[in-house]
């Protein structure tokens, strides 16, 4: 898993990852990531390993749920 910056396919909102975490009973692998826009409600998620991985279909294109965004510049 790369750390860095995503975007997610539908909100178009940026988050940072962390790292990977393991569940303490099921040791399933958790994506632990920060939300870089103005968010009271949370700032860090979790999401299992493979859902933030997986490609979606959309429109019959195949995109991944999350982008990693190389040269991430945040908006002031």
């Amino acid at each position: 898993m790369k750390l860095g910056v995503y975007q997610h396919y539908k909100t178009k909102n940026y988050y940072r990852v962390l790292g990977v975490a393991k569940h303490t009973e099921t040791l399933e692998k958790l994506v632990v990531y920060e939300s870089l826009y103005d968010n009271p409600g949370n700032k860090l998620w979790v999401r299992p390993l493979d859902m933030f991985l997986e490609e979606l279909e959309i429109d019959g294109k195949k995109i991944p749920r999350f982008q990693y965004i190389e040269n991430y510049i945040p908006i002031k």
